[in-house]
């Protein structure tokens, strides 16, 4: 591997092995979703404890500090709403010198295995995997669902998965699912956990991110699980205790009750 990319992985993936994700892209096709109105102050608190940053060129620019900031991974990806017709229609909308001209860490994008647009997202992929390997700068390959929640399990998480690190991906975010290390397993590069749509208690959280690593993730990139919470630092803090200090459930259930009462 080249040194810049090597360089670049390593400003991500920590000497431990593993990393933390925060991922604040969502408004790309959700607009000014719930808590993530103003994402500058969103982050605020939490960009120190984060050892990446997912998120778009518009709101790096306007929102995020360039003295104060995480190693960037930059959504690339998009051109459809969740008013739209279909999550899936995607497109490439940024291009590499962009990413350069921002000194990101990566680059980002969905793909969507499964849906009709299936070609397209793959195709992209495949062209911007080249475009990335001439400048030493990793992708990290998303597999999206849209709105087909049902396909999250292990048979088409692990064909996502092997297949995005087939056209070259350096890192796969997908989901959680039951049998979480059939995925892992059959894919070559590092698995990162999606959190998805927010869980209804934060045990939840800390038991599928616990599962995950133990079964060959090597860290999360959650958003809506930690910044829609009451209290984010408490949260991202417990999850932290998880991807880099080995905590099981109970001692991330512990930081997190430890740091809410501090904040109340």
């Amino acid at each position: 591997m080249d040194w810049g990319m090597e360089n670049r992985l390593a400003r991500l993936i920590q000497s431990d092995g593993h990393c933390m994700f925060l991922p604040v892209d969502h408004g790309y096709f959700q607009g000014p979703t719930s808590r993530l109105e103003n994402p500058g102050e969103t982050i605020k608190p939490l960009v120190s404890m984060a050892d990446g940053l997912f998120v778009t060129r518009g709101v790096l620019r306007a929102c995020v500090d360039s003295r104060n900031s995480p190693p960037v991974i930059l959504r690339v990806s998009g051109g459809t709403s969740i008013i739209g017709k279909d999550l899936s229609h995607e497109s490439l909308i940024t291009s590499i010198r962009e990413a350069i001209r921002l000194n990101v860490a990566a680059v980002g994008m969905s793909i969507f295995v499964g849906s009709e647009y299936e070609y397209d997202s793959l195709v992209n992929l495949g062209k911007l995997v080249d475009e990335c390997e001439d400048y030493g700068i990793p992708v990290m390959a998303v597999t999206a669902v849209g709105k087909e929640l049902e396909k999250r399990d292990a048979r088409y998480l692990g064909l996502s998965s092997r297949i995005a690190a087939e056209f070259g991906a350096k890192v796969v975010k997908t989901y959680w699912c039951e049998n979480f290390e059939k995925v892992t397993t059959g894919c070559p590069v590092p698995v990162v956990m999606a959190g998805g749509p927010k869980c209804e208690t934060e045990r939840e959280v800390f038991q599928f991110v616990y599962d995950g690593m133990q079964k060959g993730a090597i860290g999360i990139n959650l958003g809506r699980n930690i910044w829609q919470n009451k209290y984010p630092v408490a949260m991202m803090k417990a999850l932290r205790a998880i991807v880099h200090k080995k905590a099981t459930v109970q001692d991330a259930q512990d930081v997190l009750e430890t740091e809410r009462a501090k904040a109340k």
